[in-house]
């Protein structure tokens, strides 16, 4: 196990002594971005396309692929053992993977490396880059919500360049912008594969490839050079027709699809979008669409390589890329073979897409603009709106700024200002220097806009909001989660998405019921009525880079000398210690187990694991599973964050678990539909396991939080009879019966039966099936991922 070190006082001090100038806005650099040495983030089309060719020599002759299988099969460590015999392939087959990238945010990255410490590397296995994002609170304004958060975080963001620096991470300063946008600007390329431990990670496939949100444990397998599995997705496919009009925004495109699909409908499935529609969207909006994916349930999304990429690439500096993409594609390499078949095809005619609103506490909930204000008064809303808020990792780019600031000029031009606080968070440092140069910004301050700093912010509740603390109120943001509290902690404030053009023109209304594509607002010249926004989808000058110290070196050299930043006394970081085996002594059944409690309804990993003020501990495992499922429902009580002890007392859910773990008595959880729905949060998989939960049984899970909780080593089983979820109450006793034939691979079925003991005695046995691969059963037999990884590493001489 890595030892804490405190740095000591030869070593810089990494990031406090940027704090002035960080907290500044630097001048801007020439608007011509020059072009990046692409060494590191040319994706190896020559390796991929000699894999793609063996693929095709295993698959039955004349097989056509979808352009996400083409990705997925081309990145196969092996074709001949994931894809050989006869049988389906997708939703059925794990596929081992390598990846080409591995990109981490502030808040995740804490976690993710404290595990890669475990591992004992001397460095990466592949380019990967960290990015200080989630831990900037937005309060007054850039520069000084920047300083006052790297004041606060320094110890975070010191541990995070000192390990960045130990092992050649690329290390992105706080300031330099939120994650996802970064990627799209600098690493994204057509055919890449790459994980991210943020579930927006999706958001690069608007540049055609194939980027997943994972947890920590996950990207530790691409680090160390570990096949990463990933059971073979259903693709859907959207085909798109027609051409947007109007108010119409991609935005608006994925807010409609999520009402169709719900949070569900894109579990376990690739979206694969084509058509005569596809080409015609910009890069950057291809990229929001691919955002908001996540939102239902999608493992990710993708479109085919088009011209708007290619402008894109060369606009940022990446013309090698463009160039090699474009020999790629000459081979039929970035898109779908003509007659690939799909799982499912929705088809959307942009011509007839309008505007939507979806929400509130659920991105899901789609409603029409033209339907909206009968939708509030069916349901008894707020019609006022209390704050408006654009930008965010889903609608931050430079054409979205661009048709914002469109809207604005117009109502400046008749006499109007924001109605509402009206909050701008630019996506990256380069958003924000050229919006700056280009004038937009002084546009959007001119009508009352506060531009906040380069950092995800109100998004992810990092937004220091005093008013209307406890009442219903109702806000509008072009962000892309809309759970209840998620933005300021209010429970009743009402999250309503929408286009960053909806958001915008209603701030200048103030009212809900407002429609800016056939409403008039009144002035002392008379009624003004908004025409259809516009903007530029590139700069017309360029880019300009802004301040360049946020950003690191290419392809730093590893430094293993250097000394990793942890004091033992800290509260925000704690050196990992491994979990223990369930399996000791050659065991092949988990011990018995109490049921902790039933878990009703929706539950996110924002229940399990809140973000907000928690995300200040999650490198620090003790202080943060203080929150674990705090907002969760008991099914039995219909409380929250109630539980019964073992000694039949009523305590929160985290003081129950500690209590089941002081006792060193196992326990387990049975859950509803759909758990773990929400942000790729592995601390959601962590807390439970750190508590000494072994079992989670559930109606159906999330695809990442599902595996995570796999990787942590508590076993996922998933009722082969939903109705069964009420048959298991609190403090029955529970055993697994059949799961020592799936440990030991002789088992022919996924079912795994559970006796269940009530405390009258009654027993009785409840039908589950599991969905563990080969590798999957190792990872639970060692305790965890990590430990499985760490003792491979130790038998191959690497660490």
């Amino acid at each position: 196990m890595v030892a804490a070190i405190l740095s000591s006082s030869s070593r810089r001090s990494l990031t406090l002594a940027k704090t002035t100038r960080l907290g500044q806005r630097g001048l801007a650099t020439p608007s011509t971005l020059p072009i990046k040495d692409c060494t590191s983030i040319t994706p190896p089309y020559p390796r991929l396309l000699e894999t793609l060719e063996k693929v095709r020599n295993v698959l039955p002759k004349k097989s056509k692929l979808t352009l996400a299988e083409k990705i997925l099969y081309s990145h196969l460590r092996n074709p001949e053992e994931s894809l050989r015999g006869k049988g389906k392939i997708r939703g059925e087959r794990y596929l081992k993977l390598r990846p080409d990238r591995v990109a981490m945010q502030d808040a995740s990255a804490q976690m993710a490396l404290l595990q890669f410490m475990t591992c004992k590397l001397p460095s990466c296995a592949v380019p990967a880059s960290i990015h200080c994002d989630h831990l900037i609170q937005a309060q007054t304004g850039a520069a000084s919500d920047l300083t006052r958060s790297i004041e606060t975080n320094k110890e975070v963001f010191d541990f995070l360049e000192s390990a960045a620096q130990k092992y050649g991470i690329e290390f992105w300063r706080p300031g330099s912008g939120i994650i996802h946008q970064i990627v799209l600007e600098n690493y994204a390329a057509p055919g890449l594969l790459m994980l991210g431990t943020d579930s927006h990670t999706p958001n690069a496939g608007g540049l055609g490839m194939l980027a997943i949100g994972v947890g920590g444990a996950d990207a530790v397998d691409a680090l160390t050079d570990t096949p990463w599995e990933l059971k073979a997705p259903m693709i859907t496919g959207v085909k798109l027709t027609g051409q947007l009009q109007g108010w119409a925004t991609p935005k608006d495109l994925i807010l409609h699809l999520a009402g169709k699909l719900t949070v569900r409908g894109g579990t376990g499935r690739i979206i694969e979008y084509f058509g005569p529609g596809v080409p015609a969207q910009s890069c950057t909006g291809l990229a929001t669409i691919a955002n908001m994916g996540a939102e239902v349930g999608a493992t990710t999304s993708t479109f085919p390589y088009s011209d708007n990429m290619r402008q894109y690439l060369h606009a940022t500096g990446r013309g090698p890329v463009a160039e090699a993409a474009d020999a790629a594609a000459k081979k039929g390499f970035l898109s779908a073979d003509e007659g690939a078949e799909y799982d499912e095809v929705i088809e959307i005619n942009l011509s007839e897409l309008e505007p939507h609103l979806n929400g509130p506490f659920t991105p899901d909930l789609a409603t029409p603009l033209s339907s909206f204000s009968s939708f509030l008064n069916d349901n008894k809303y707020p019609t006022t709106l209390s704050s408006a808020l654009i930008g965010s990792c889903t609608n931050s780019s430079y054409e979205d700024m661009s048709r914002v600031a469109s809207i604005a000029e117009q109502a400046k031009a008749a006499g109007l200002k924001s109605k509402v606080p009206f909050l701008v968070t630019p996506g990256s440092e380069l958003i924000r220097a050229t919006v700056e140069k280009d004038g937009l910004q002084s546009t959007l301050e001119s009508v009352g806009a506060t531009v906040l700093a380069n950092a995800c912010g109100p998004c992810i509740g990092q937004w220091k909001r005093d008013e209307h603390k406890g009442e219903d109120n109702a806000i509008l943001t072009s962000f892309n989660r809309n759970f209840k509290a998620r933005n300021d902690g209010n429970l009743k404030t009402m999250n309503f998405l929408a286009s960053p053009e909806i958001v915008t023109a209603m701030a200048f209304s103030g009212d809900l019921k407002f429609n800016p594509t056939t409403d008039s607002i009144s002035t002392p010249n008379g009624p003004f009525k908004f025409t259809p926004p516009s903007g530029d989808r590139l700069p017309p000058t360029g880019y300009s880079a802004g301040d360049l110290s946020y950003a690191p070196s290419p392809s730093p050299v590893p430094q293993p000398q250097t000394e990793i930043a942890i004091s033992p006394s800290s509260t925000r970081l704690e050196i990992l210690e491994p979990f223990g085996t369930n399996f000791a002594n050659g065991a092949g059944e988990l011990p018995s187990m109490r049921c902790l409690m039933r878990v009703k309804g929706k539950c996110t990993t924002d229940h399990i694991s809140a973000a907000g003020a928690w995300l200040k501990y999650k490198g620090h495992l003790s202080n943060i599973s203080e929150n674990t499922l705090m907002t969760a429902v008991n099914d039995e009580s219909d409380s929250i964050n109630k539980a019964i002890d073992l000694e039949g007392k009523e305590d929160t859910i985290p003081n129950t678990m500690k209590a089941y773990k002081a006792k060193n008595e196992p326990w387990m959880l049975v859950v509803d539909d759909n758990y773990g729905e929400g942000s790729a949060r592995e601390h959601a998989a962590l807390q439970p396991r750190f508590y000494g939960g072994a079992m989670i049984v559930a109606r159906s899970f999330a695809r990442i939080h599902e595996t995570n909780l796999k990787k942590q080593g508590i076993l996922p089983l998933w009722f082969l009879n939903k109705a069964d979820y009420s048959k298991i109450s609190a403090h029955d006793v529970v055993q697994t019966k059949g799961l020592e034939k799936v440990m030991d691979g002789t088992s022919t079925t996924d079912v795994v039966l559970l006796e269940v003991t009530k405390p009258t005695g009654e027993k009785m046995v409840v039908e589950t099936r599991h969905t563990l691969s080969k590798d999957q059963i190792e990872w639970l037999r060692y305790g965890s991922a990590l430990n499985y990884i760490g003792a491979m590493a130790r038998q191959a001489g690497k660490a």
